[in-house]
């Protein structure tokens, strides 16, 4: 019995581009980090090869981003497709680690910019500072959430919003109640 490969988004391979760059690879540093041709890596950028299965595993891995990111494309209809993200066709990312649920808002990872949706889990935390060449805002829709920016440390609570610039962050939720953020990160890192 034949298996079909999964339905894969037209934006996959600039998805790919966009992720690829934004960790300063070369198109010849991640093809000698999957053991593949500059040529075929290519191709897959330009959506003229599909990757399979074993190829989106070795990528995740060396881009450092969950497989379900990959795996995540909902095609959205003509008339939407790069414009609009229904609520039920958001993509997964992140590792889904220390109790934290983000989904992708933005319809794909080719603007300067994604727009992510973040839930954090009740007396969740990222134990390590999280330090990223990016420009990121936020704004608490629900919930508290502490967030500790370089040495300050902040309690935020609904309709509070904040910044971060390339400083070492760690968020933590010490409360009974998850708290869901937006988040704009510039460029996007996932």
């Amino acid at each position: 019995m034949q298996h079909s490969q999964p339905d894969l988004s037209r934006s996959l391979g600039a998805d790919l581009r966009t992720l690829r760059k934004a960790r300063s690879f070369t198109l010849a540093d991640l093809a000698t980090r999957l053991g593949r041709s500059v040529g075929w890596l290519s191709q897959v950028e330009r959506d003229l090869s599909e990757p399979s299965v074993t190829d989106l595993r070795h990528i995740a891995a060396a881009l450092d981003i969950s497989v379900s990111m990959l795996f995540g494309q909902t095609q959205a209809s003509a008339d939407e497709a790069g414009w609009v993200v229904r609520k039920g066709a958001r993509r997964a990312i992140g590792s889904r680690g220390a109790g934290l649920i983000e989904e992708l808002l933005s319809p794909d990872l080719t603007d300067d910019f994604e727009m992510v949706h973040s839930t954090f889990e009740p007396h969740s935390a990222i134990d390590e500072p999280v330090t990223r060449p990016t420009q990121e805002v936020g704004y608490l829709l629900s919930g508290r959430l502490d967030l500790e920016v370089g040495p300050r440390r902040f309690t935020l609570g609904p309709g509070d919003s904040f910044r971060i610039r390339g400083e070492p962050f760690r968020w933590i939720n010490p409360y009974d109640d998850p708290a869901v953020a937006i988040w704009v990160i510039a460029p996007p890192v996932y």
